[in-house]
Protein backbone atom coordinates (compact mmCIF):
# COMPACT_ATOMS: atom_id res chain seq x y z
CA UNK A 1 0.00 0.00 0.00
CA UNK A 2 1.55 3.03 -1.21
CA UNK A 3 2.05 5.56 1.40
CA UNK A 4 -0.45 8.90 0.94
CA UNK A 5 1.55 12.08 -0.37
CA UNK A 6 3.19 14.82 2.47
CA UNK A 7 1.29 18.08 3.13
CA UNK A 8 2.46 20.60 0.82
CA UNK A 9 5.00 23.09 2.33
CA UNK A 10 4.10 26.18 3.80
CA UNK A 11 5.70 28.12 1.76
CA UNK A 12 4.02 31.58 2.96
CA UNK A 13 3.07 33.00 6.01
CA UNK A 14 -0.38 34.90 6.73
CA UNK A 15 1.36 37.86 7.94
CA UNK A 16 3.08 38.39 4.75
CA UNK A 17 -0.43 38.55 2.81
CA UNK A 18 -1.11 42.23 2.36
CA UNK A 19 -4.53 41.96 1.76
CA UNK A 20 -5.54 40.35 4.94
CA UNK A 21 -3.30 42.15 7.23
CA UNK A 22 -4.10 45.56 5.90
CA UNK A 23 -8.10 44.48 7.42
CA UNK A 24 -7.04 42.08 10.57
CA UNK A 25 -4.68 42.28 13.23
CA UNK A 26 -3.53 38.77 13.56
CA UNK A 27 -3.32 38.03 17.20
CA UNK A 28 -1.90 34.21 17.14
CA UNK A 29 -2.32 30.76 15.80
CA UNK A 30 -4.87 28.60 17.62
CA UNK A 31 -4.65 25.39 15.88
CA UNK A 32 -2.82 23.79 12.80
CA UNK A 33 -3.56 20.77 10.76
CA UNK A 34 -2.07 18.93 7.91
CA UNK A 35 -3.28 21.32 5.09
CA UNK A 36 -4.57 24.57 6.64
CA UNK A 37 -3.55 26.72 10.10
CA UNK A 38 -6.12 28.10 12.03
CA UNK A 39 -5.58 32.10 13.66
CA UNK A 40 -7.23 34.47 15.87
CA UNK A 41 -7.72 37.61 14.59
CA UNK A 42 -9.42 41.15 14.79
CA UNK A 43 -10.88 42.84 11.75
CA UNK A 44 -8.62 46.50 12.37
CA UNK A 45 -8.68 48.77 9.41
CA UNK A 46 -12.65 49.87 9.92
CA UNK A 47 -12.34 50.68 13.46
CA UNK A 48 -9.34 53.06 13.08
CA UNK A 49 -10.96 54.77 9.99
CA UNK A 50 -14.32 55.19 11.97
CA UNK A 51 -12.51 56.11 14.89
CA UNK A 52 -10.44 58.79 13.60
CA UNK A 53 -13.44 60.53 11.69
CA UNK A 54 -15.36 60.36 14.52
CA UNK A 55 -12.67 62.27 16.50
CA UNK A 56 -12.63 64.77 13.56
CA UNK A 57 -16.72 65.34 13.40
CA UNK A 58 -16.18 68.94 14.05
CA UNK A 59 -12.96 69.81 12.23
CA UNK A 60 -14.59 71.71 9.09
CA UNK A 61 -11.90 70.64 6.93
CA UNK A 62 -12.29 67.00 7.18
CA UNK A 63 -14.70 65.27 5.28
CA UNK A 64 -17.55 64.42 7.13
CA UNK A 65 -18.98 60.86 8.68
CA UNK A 66 -23.00 60.67 8.65
CA UNK A 67 -23.12 57.42 9.62
CA UNK A 68 -21.54 53.72 9.26
CA UNK A 69 -23.13 50.13 9.25
CA UNK A 70 -21.20 47.26 10.28
CA UNK A 71 -21.51 43.52 11.72
CA UNK A 72 -19.63 41.04 12.66
CA UNK A 73 -18.73 39.25 9.31
CA UNK A 74 -18.85 41.68 6.80
CA UNK A 75 -16.82 44.92 6.29
CA UNK A 76 -18.43 47.89 7.35
CA UNK A 77 -19.88 50.55 5.45
CA UNK A 78 -19.54 54.28 5.75
CA UNK A 79 -22.01 57.11 4.91
CA UNK A 80 -19.34 60.06 4.28
CA UNK A 81 -20.28 63.58 2.54
CA UNK A 82 -20.27 63.70 -0.93
CA UNK A 83 -17.73 65.81 -2.22
CA UNK A 84 -17.71 65.80 -6.44
CA UNK A 85 -14.09 66.55 -7.10
CA UNK A 86 -10.11 66.63 -5.56
CA UNK A 87 -7.12 68.68 -5.55
CA UNK A 88 -5.54 66.07 -8.65
CA UNK A 89 -8.27 67.34 -11.09
CA UNK A 90 -7.63 70.96 -9.89
CA UNK A 91 -3.67 70.40 -10.89
CA UNK A 92 -4.62 68.63 -14.05
CA UNK A 93 -7.27 71.33 -15.11
CA UNK A 94 -5.18 74.35 -14.30
CA UNK A 95 -1.95 72.01 -16.47
CA UNK A 96 -4.45 71.56 -19.23
CA UNK A 97 -7.15 73.91 -19.56
CA UNK A 98 -6.59 76.83 -17.04
CA UNK A 99 -4.83 80.18 -18.98
CA UNK A 100 -1.74 80.70 -16.61
CA UNK A 101 -2.30 77.44 -14.09
CA UNK A 102 -3.46 78.59 -10.57
CA UNK A 103 -2.76 82.07 -9.39
CA UNK A 104 -1.12 83.00 -6.29
CA UNK A 105 -4.34 83.53 -4.58
CA UNK A 106 -6.15 80.47 -5.00
CA UNK A 107 -2.74 78.50 -4.31
CA UNK A 108 -2.60 80.19 -0.97
CA UNK A 109 -6.58 79.48 -0.51
CA UNK A 110 -6.13 75.49 -1.50
CA UNK A 111 -2.85 75.76 1.19
CA UNK A 112 -4.69 77.11 3.91
CA UNK A 113 -7.70 74.62 3.78
CA UNK A 114 -5.55 71.85 3.59
CA UNK A 115 -3.35 72.99 6.34
CA UNK A 116 -6.32 73.66 8.49
CA UNK A 117 -7.66 69.91 7.74
CA UNK A 118 -3.98 68.80 8.83
CA UNK A 119 -3.59 70.67 11.71
CA UNK A 120 -7.32 69.55 13.00
CA UNK A 121 -5.73 66.03 12.49
CA UNK A 122 -2.50 66.64 14.42
CA UNK A 123 -4.28 68.24 16.87
CA UNK A 124 -6.16 65.08 17.75
CA UNK A 125 -2.90 63.45 17.46
CA UNK A 126 -3.85 61.91 14.22
CA UNK A 127 -1.26 60.87 11.84
CA UNK A 128 -3.21 60.44 8.51
CA UNK A 129 -0.78 58.60 6.40
CA UNK A 130 -1.66 59.05 2.97
CA UNK A 131 -1.97 62.57 2.14
CA UNK A 132 -1.92 63.41 -1.55
CA UNK A 133 -4.14 65.59 -3.92
CA UNK A 134 -6.33 63.11 -4.88
CA UNK A 135 -7.59 62.57 -1.09
CA UNK A 136 -7.93 66.09 -0.78
CA UNK A 137 -11.25 66.21 -1.61
CA UNK A 138 -13.38 69.54 -2.71
CA UNK A 139 -17.54 70.10 -2.72
CA UNK A 140 -19.08 72.13 -5.76
CA UNK A 141 -18.53 75.67 -3.17
CA UNK A 142 -15.12 75.24 -3.39
CA UNK A 143 -14.63 73.87 0.29
CA UNK A 144 -11.87 71.36 0.56
CA UNK A 145 -11.44 68.50 3.03
CA UNK A 146 -8.85 65.68 3.83
CA UNK A 147 -10.76 62.34 2.83
CA UNK A 148 -9.12 58.65 2.97
CA UNK A 149 -8.30 57.92 6.99
CA UNK A 150 -8.15 54.22 5.90
CA UNK A 151 -4.69 54.41 7.03
CA UNK A 152 -4.81 57.07 9.60
CA UNK A 153 -3.54 55.91 13.36
CA UNK A 154 -4.49 57.87 16.64
CA UNK A 155 -1.25 57.87 18.70
CA UNK A 156 -2.16 59.71 21.60
CA UNK A 157 -5.35 59.58 23.42
CA UNK A 158 -7.07 62.41 21.54
CA UNK A 159 -8.01 65.65 22.36
CA UNK A 160 -10.31 68.13 22.18
CA UNK A 161 -10.46 70.25 18.81
CA UNK A 162 -9.95 74.18 19.57
CA UNK A 163 -12.14 75.96 17.77
CA UNK A 164 -10.21 79.26 17.95
CA UNK A 165 -7.27 77.72 16.30
CA UNK A 166 -9.35 78.39 12.90
CA UNK A 167 -10.74 82.05 13.74
CA UNK A 168 -7.82 83.41 11.20
CA UNK A 169 -9.01 81.66 7.98
CA UNK A 170 -12.49 81.21 8.85
CA UNK A 171 -14.85 80.00 6.63
CA UNK A 172 -18.40 79.12 6.33
CA UNK A 173 -19.14 75.37 6.23
CA UNK A 174 -20.21 72.96 3.02
CA UNK A 175 -24.44 73.36 2.97
CA UNK A 176 -24.21 69.28 3.52
CA UNK A 177 -21.92 69.44 6.30
CA UNK A 178 -23.47 68.43 10.04
CA UNK A 179 -22.44 67.79 13.69
CA UNK A 180 -22.66 64.82 15.46
CA UNK A 181 -21.93 63.84 19.14
CA UNK A 182 -18.85 61.99 20.15
CA UNK A 183 -19.33 59.08 22.71
CA UNK A 184 -16.75 59.03 25.54
CA UNK A 185 -16.16 55.02 24.82
CA UNK A 186 -16.01 55.39 20.96
CA UNK A 187 -12.78 52.92 21.12
CA UNK A 188 -14.93 50.24 23.63
CA UNK A 189 -18.02 50.47 21.32
CA UNK A 190 -16.39 50.02 18.39
CA UNK A 191 -14.01 46.87 19.71
CA UNK A 192 -17.70 45.47 20.93
CA UNK A 193 -19.05 45.84 17.08
CA UNK A 194 -15.73 44.13 15.33
CA UNK A 195 -14.88 41.33 17.78
CA UNK A 196 -12.25 38.90 17.40
CA UNK A 197 -12.64 36.31 14.42
CA UNK A 198 -11.46 33.25 12.88
CA UNK A 199 -9.31 33.27 9.80
CA UNK A 200 -8.84 30.45 8.12
CA UNK A 201 -5.62 29.89 5.68
CA UNK A 202 -4.64 27.79 3.21
CA UNK A 203 -1.13 25.77 3.38
CA UNK A 204 -1.29 25.26 -0.09
CA UNK A 205 1.09 27.74 -1.88
CA UNK A 206 -0.63 30.80 -3.34
CA UNK A 207 -0.33 32.75 -6.10
CA UNK A 208 2.03 35.86 -5.02
CA UNK A 209 0.75 39.26 -4.51
CA UNK A 210 2.22 42.05 -7.26
CA UNK A 211 3.95 44.85 -5.38
CA UNK A 212 1.70 47.56 -6.14
CA UNK A 213 -2.37 46.72 -5.33
CA UNK A 214 -4.88 47.11 -7.52
CA UNK A 215 -6.19 50.53 -8.05
CA UNK A 216 -10.32 51.49 -7.18
CA UNK A 217 -11.52 52.05 -11.64
CA UNK A 218 -13.41 55.06 -10.01
CA UNK A 219 -11.23 56.79 -7.69
CA UNK A 220 -8.55 59.57 -9.37
CA UNK A 221 -5.72 57.92 -11.64
CA UNK A 222 -3.31 60.73 -11.15
CA UNK A 223 -1.22 58.60 -8.72
CA UNK A 224 0.05 54.97 -8.12
CA UNK A 225 -1.91 53.12 -5.76
CA UNK A 226 -0.84 51.95 -2.60
CA UNK A 227 -2.37 50.40 0.44
CA UNK A 228 -0.11 50.27 3.78
CA UNK A 229 0.28 47.69 5.99
CA UNK A 230 0.12 47.00 9.47
CA UNK A 231 2.53 44.72 11.10
CA UNK A 232 0.65 41.35 13.10
CA UNK A 233 0.84 43.84 16.76
CA UNK A 234 -1.14 46.28 15.16
CA UNK A 235 1.91 48.56 15.06
CA UNK A 236 2.99 51.28 12.78
CA UNK A 237 4.73 49.93 9.19
CA UNK A 238 6.80 51.84 6.78
CA UNK A 239 4.75 50.92 3.87
CA UNK A 240 2.48 53.69 4.12
CA UNK A 241 1.26 56.92 1.96
CA UNK A 242 1.78 56.86 -1.83
CA UNK A 243 5.51 56.99 -2.18
CA UNK A 244 5.51 59.75 -4.39
CA UNK A 245 4.79 61.81 -1.36
CA UNK A 246 6.26 59.40 1.30
CA UNK A 247 8.85 60.60 3.69
CA UNK A 248 12.39 59.84 3.94
CA UNK A 249 12.26 58.14 6.88
CA UNK A 250 9.25 55.68 5.82
CA UNK A 251 11.40 54.91 2.80
CA UNK A 252 14.20 53.71 5.32
CA UNK A 253 11.68 51.33 6.81
CA UNK A 254 11.33 53.48 9.94
CA UNK A 255 8.18 52.56 12.37
CA UNK A 256 9.07 55.17 15.02
CA UNK A 257 7.94 58.37 13.57
CA UNK A 258 4.89 60.74 14.19
CA UNK A 259 2.99 63.50 12.86
CA UNK A 260 6.15 64.52 10.75
CA UNK A 261 5.76 62.37 7.72
CA UNK A 262 2.17 63.99 7.17
CA UNK A 263 4.33 66.99 6.86
CA UNK A 264 6.56 65.99 4.20
CA UNK A 265 3.62 65.07 2.07
CA UNK A 266 2.46 68.52 2.57
CA UNK A 267 5.51 69.88 0.83
CA UNK A 268 5.35 67.39 -1.79
CA UNK A 269 1.47 68.72 -2.57
CA UNK A 270 2.69 72.30 -1.88
CA UNK A 271 5.32 72.05 -4.50
CA UNK A 272 2.53 70.57 -6.74
CA UNK A 273 0.13 72.85 -6.72
CA UNK A 274 3.24 75.82 -7.30
CA UNK A 275 4.69 73.95 -10.56
CA UNK A 276 1.90 71.68 -11.51
CA UNK A 277 4.49 68.61 -11.58
CA UNK A 278 5.07 66.32 -8.58
CA UNK A 279 8.47 66.53 -7.04
CA UNK A 280 9.41 63.52 -6.23
CA UNK A 281 7.99 60.98 -8.52
CA UNK A 282 9.30 57.70 -8.06
CA UNK A 283 9.28 54.64 -10.04
CA UNK A 284 10.09 52.19 -6.59
CA UNK A 285 11.69 53.38 -3.45
CA UNK A 286 14.93 53.24 -4.69
CA UNK A 287 14.22 55.76 -7.47
CA UNK A 288 12.50 57.51 -5.11
CA UNK A 289 15.16 57.81 -2.76
CA UNK A 290 17.39 58.81 -5.91
CA UNK A 291 14.92 61.28 -7.01
CA UNK A 292 14.66 63.12 -3.79
CA UNK A 293 18.70 63.29 -3.05
CA UNK A 294 19.18 64.32 -6.74
CA UNK A 295 17.07 68.03 -5.34
CA UNK A 296 18.21 67.91 -1.72
CA UNK A 297 21.54 65.95 -1.56
CA UNK A 298 22.11 62.73 0.31
CA UNK A 299 20.68 62.00 3.69
CA UNK A 300 23.79 62.52 6.09
CA UNK A 301 24.35 63.06 9.96
CA UNK A 302 24.53 67.18 9.10
CA UNK A 303 21.27 66.83 7.51
CA UNK A 304 19.78 64.40 10.31
CA UNK A 305 21.62 63.54 13.62
CA UNK A 306 20.47 60.30 14.10
CA UNK A 307 19.50 58.93 10.90
CA UNK A 308 22.26 56.48 10.40
CA UNK A 309 20.16 54.40 12.64
CA UNK A 310 17.23 54.38 10.33
CA UNK A 311 16.85 50.22 10.22
CA UNK A 312 17.88 50.28 6.38
CA UNK A 313 20.04 52.98 5.96
CA UNK A 314 23.23 50.93 6.23
CA UNK A 315 22.01 48.23 3.46
CA UNK A 316 20.64 50.92 0.83
CA UNK A 317 23.74 53.53 -0.50
CA UNK A 318 24.10 55.85 -2.80
CA UNK A 319 26.65 57.70 -4.54
CA UNK A 320 27.48 61.55 -3.70
CA UNK A 321 24.82 63.91 -4.97
CA UNK A 322 27.64 66.61 -5.73
CA UNK A 323 25.69 69.58 -7.15
CA UNK A 324 22.30 68.61 -5.98
CA UNK A 325 19.48 70.57 -7.96
CA UNK A 326 17.42 71.96 -5.57
CA UNK A 327 14.17 72.77 -5.14
CA UNK A 328 14.18 76.35 -6.61
CA UNK A 329 14.92 73.92 -9.97
CA UNK A 330 11.71 72.25 -9.23
CA UNK A 331 10.02 76.02 -8.75
CA UNK A 332 11.09 77.71 -11.79
CA UNK A 333 9.71 81.00 -11.64
CA UNK A 334 8.09 81.19 -8.16
CA UNK A 335 9.00 83.78 -5.54
CA UNK A 336 11.77 83.49 -2.60
CA UNK A 337 9.04 83.35 -0.20
CA UNK A 338 7.11 80.44 -2.01
CA UNK A 339 10.27 78.56 -2.49
CA UNK A 340 11.11 78.52 1.45
CA UNK A 341 7.50 78.09 2.32
CA UNK A 342 7.55 74.83 0.38
CA UNK A 343 11.48 73.97 1.79
CA UNK A 344 10.06 74.21 5.57
CA UNK A 345 8.28 70.93 5.01
CA UNK A 346 10.83 68.99 2.94
CA UNK A 347 13.33 69.07 6.01
CA UNK A 348 15.19 65.52 6.18
CA UNK A 349 14.81 65.92 10.09
CA UNK A 350 11.37 65.13 11.12
CA UNK A 351 12.13 67.86 13.76
CA UNK A 352 12.92 70.58 11.58
CA UNK A 353 9.66 70.24 9.69
CA UNK A 354 6.98 73.52 9.98
CA UNK A 355 3.72 72.29 11.69
CA UNK A 356 0.88 73.39 9.91
CA UNK A 357 -0.16 75.35 13.14
CA UNK A 358 3.12 77.57 12.02
CA UNK A 359 2.82 77.80 8.64
CA UNK A 360 -1.14 79.36 8.35
CA UNK A 361 1.10 82.33 10.46
CA UNK A 362 3.73 82.23 7.83
CA UNK A 363 4.13 85.56 6.26
CA UNK A 364 3.47 84.26 2.85
CA UNK A 365 0.22 83.28 3.77
CA UNK A 366 -0.41 86.55 5.31
CA UNK A 367 1.28 89.38 2.39
CA UNK A 368 -0.13 90.13 -0.57
CA UNK A 369 -1.85 89.07 -2.91
CA UNK A 370 -4.10 87.59 -0.01
CA UNK A 371 -6.01 83.90 -0.24
CA UNK A 372 -9.19 84.98 -2.70
CA UNK A 373 -12.17 84.53 -1.15
CA UNK A 374 -14.36 81.09 -1.86
CA UNK A 375 -16.57 83.00 -4.88
CA UNK A 376 -13.07 83.55 -7.14
CA UNK A 377 -11.86 79.78 -6.48
CA UNK A 378 -12.06 77.79 -9.84
CA UNK A 379 -13.24 74.59 -9.15
CA UNK A 380 -13.22 72.09 -11.94
CA UNK A 381 -16.70 69.86 -11.65
CA UNK A 382 -15.81 66.50 -11.63
CA UNK A 383 -12.41 64.09 -10.22
CA UNK A 384 -9.95 63.53 -12.35
CA UNK A 385 -10.97 61.48 -15.49
CA UNK A 386 -9.76 57.96 -15.50
CA UNK A 387 -10.42 57.45 -19.24
CA UNK A 388 -7.82 59.60 -19.81
CA UNK A 389 -5.07 56.67 -18.60
CA UNK A 390 -7.16 54.08 -19.19
CA UNK A 391 -9.84 54.66 -21.79
CA UNK A 392 -13.71 54.28 -22.03
CA UNK A 393 -14.48 51.54 -19.81
CA UNK A 394 -18.00 49.00 -19.25
CA UNK A 395 -18.89 48.40 -16.30
CA UNK A 396 -20.88 45.42 -15.86
CA UNK A 397 -23.20 43.82 -12.34
CA UNK A 398 -21.85 40.23 -11.40
CA UNK A 399 -23.48 37.72 -8.84
CA UNK A 400 -20.39 38.54 -7.04
CA UNK A 401 -20.59 42.51 -7.28
CA UNK A 402 -19.51 43.91 -10.52
CA UNK A 403 -16.71 43.96 -13.42
CA UNK A 404 -15.21 46.55 -15.22
CA UNK A 405 -13.78 46.26 -18.82
CA UNK A 406 -11.01 48.96 -19.99
CA UNK A 407 -11.17 49.25 -24.31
Amino acid sequence: MEEPPPPPSKSWSIVTRREITAKYEILERVGSGAYSDVYKARRRSDVYEIEALQTLHNCPNVVLLHEYFCSDDEDAVLVLEYLPTDLAAVVSSAKKDWEGGITVGEVKRWMVRILRGVDGCHSNSIVHRDLKPSNLLISADGILKVADFGQARILLAPGFLDEGTYDQFAEPPSSNQAAFPQSSDTADRLDSQFPREHVEKSSEKGTAEPEDLRMDPFHSYSYEAEKGRVDENGSLTSCVGTRWFRAPELLYGSTNYGLEVDLWSLGCIFGELLSLEPLFPGASDIDQLGKIFSILGNLTEEAWPGCVHLPDYNIISFGEVEKPSGIEACLPNRSPDEILFVRKLLSYDPASRATAMELLHDKYLNKEPLPVPISDLRVPSKHGSADEDFGPSLVTGTKNGFSIRFS
